[in-house]
C-alpha cells in the first residue's frame, strides 16, 4: 500500500513518523520525499537530512535522485526557492519526478510531503494536487501526523476537512509531541481521538534523543486502512 505522510504544519514531526513507520513496517518498504527545502552542499550534490532518514529505514535502496529529486539549499517555502532559481514547480512535474514503479511494487511504501497539506507549488498549485493525481485509482491513503502543541485541535480538524474534501481518505493519524511544555496535554489527545475521524496509530511522547526505532515503539500500523 502506498501512503502520503501530511503534518498539521512544518514542524509537527513528518520525518520522524515516518521513519518510524517504515521501521515498523514488515516486508519490502520504501519512503521518498520528493521536495525539500533546507539542504545542504555535499561533495555528492545537494543533501537533505529528511531524505536520508527516509533512505536509511528503507529496504529498497535507490538512487538518492530518486528519493529526492527536487532540493533547494535554502530553508524557505519551496515555491519561492523555486523561483529565486527559475525552476517551474508543477504538480504533475512532482508525480513524474516519482520512482512509481518501486513505490508501488513494494509492500510498504510512503511519500513525505513538505510543510502542510496546502503547501503552494506555485503558479496556482499545490502539493496535495500532486497527491490527487496518484491517487486516481483510489490506491493511496494519507496519514496525517498531529504536531502536539497549542493550537493542533484546530490544525488537525482543518486538515482533516480538506483532505476529505480534495477526495482522499485519511488512512490514520498520529499524535507527535513537539511541545514538551504542552498544557493540558492529556486533555488535547483525548480530543483528538474523540473529533478525528480516522484510525488512531498512537501517541510519540516529547523524545530528548528521538531515532526511528525509539519512536516506533509507540506507533501501530494494524490500525492502517
Amino acid at each position: 500500500m502506498l501512503y502520503f505522510v501530511t503534518g498539521t504544519d512544518t514542524d509537527s514531526g513528518k520525518t520522524l513518523v515516518s521513519s518510524a513507520l517504515l521501521h515498523a513496517a514488515n516486508g519490502s518498504t520504501i519512503g521518498v520525499k520528493p521536495i525539500a527545502s533546507g539542504c545542504e552542499q555535499t561533495s555528492q550534490g545537494l543533501r537533505n537530512s529528511d531524505a536520508l532518514a527516509l533512505i536509511a529505514q528503507s529496504s529498497i535502496k535507490l538512487e538518492y535522485s530518486q528519493i529526492n529529486p527536487v532540493s533547494f539549499e535554502p530553508a524557505i517555502a519551496p515555491h519561492i526557492a523555486a523561483n529565486a532559481q527559475g525552476v517551474k514547480l508543477t504538480a504533475q512535474g512532482v508525480v513524474k519526478s516519482l520512482p512509481l514503479a518501486a513505490l508501488l511494487s513494494a509492500d510498504f511504501s510512503l511519500i513525505e510531503g513538505a510543510g502542510g497539506w496546502r503547501l503552494p507549488l506555485g503558479n496556482g498549485e499545490f502539493l496535495s494536487d500532486s497527491v490527487k493525481r496518484l491517487n486516481s485509482n483510489n490506491e493511496l491513503g494519507v496519514i496525517l501526523v498531529v504536531g502536539m502543541k497549542l493550537g493542533c485541535l484546530n490544525h488537525a480538524l482543518l486538515t482533516q476537512e480538506a483532505v476529505v474534501a480534495d477526495g482522499l481518505k485519511i488512512a490514520g493519524w498520529v499524535a507527535n509531541q513537539v511541545d514538551p511544555n504542552m498544557a493540558n496535554q492529556q486533555e488535547n489527545l483525548a480530543s483528538l481521538q474523540q473529533i478525528m475521524s480516522a484510525p488512531f496509530l498512537g501517541y510519540i511522547p516529547h523524545l530528548s534523543q528521538p531515532s526511528a526505532a525509539q519512536a516506533a515503539k509507540f506507533i501501530t500500523l494494524t490500525n492502517l486502512l
